[in-house]
């Protein structure tokens, strides 16, 4: 018998607001858990690995990874780390991978740079859109490519985050069932 697959959500710097499809999925789906670092604001890269790394290793059931922003980084750099529990997981949704590396990043993560350019042991997908502030689309598929993973331009969404006014993003949705099915 095939055990469910647990979706944990990694979010970005600042965490993911109420309006973030992150927290509508957090609220309206049984199967997703958030990941929840100590620090928002200025993260570091060691304790945003280790509490990733907990969050994997303690899942009861295989994870399928839903991150956005600087979340993709942190899977990324978590997948490249020493001991990472990569059995766990089935696959990862990548979403607006921010670029750690440009000038345009903000303040405040400590670590992050320069952004993993490993091949993921875990069927990936990126999504990113064509008028995202903190990546360009071509740059989001030289980190999909390193990454081994399918890069799904998502047209004009801004950063897939709350100001884009996606609600539930019933298109990430989908992306995240194929990821699901495939587990």
């Amino acid at each position: 018998m095939a055990h469910p697959v647990r979706v944990l959500l990694v979010p970005g710097l600042w965490n993911s607001g109420p309006e973030n499809w992150q927290s509508y999925w957090e609220r309206e789906r049984a199967d997703c858990l958030r990941v929840v670092q100590s620090d928002w604001e200025t993260p570091r890269r060691e304790d945003w690995v280790a509490t990733l790394e907990q969050a994997i290793a303690s899942a009861p059931h295989p994870v399928v990874l839903a991150a956005h922003s600087l979340g993709c980084s942190l899977v990324a750099h978590w997948a490249g780390s020493k001991g990472a529990t990569l059995r766990n997981v089935r696959g990862a949704l990548l979403v607006a991978p921010s670029d750690v590396e440009a000038p345009s990043y903000p303040k405040g993560p400590r670590g992050f740079e320069p952004m993993p350019r490993r091949a993921l042991s875990f069927p990936t997908l990126v999504v990113a859109s064509t008028d995202d502030p903190y990546v360009s689309l071509a740059r989001a598929g030289e980190f999909a490519q390193a990454w081994g993973a399918r890069l799904v331009d998502a047209g004009p969404l801004g950063h897939i985050n709350a100001d884009s006014r996606l609600g539930t993003w019933a298109p990430g949705q989908a992306l995240l069932a194929d990821l699901l099915a495939s587990g």
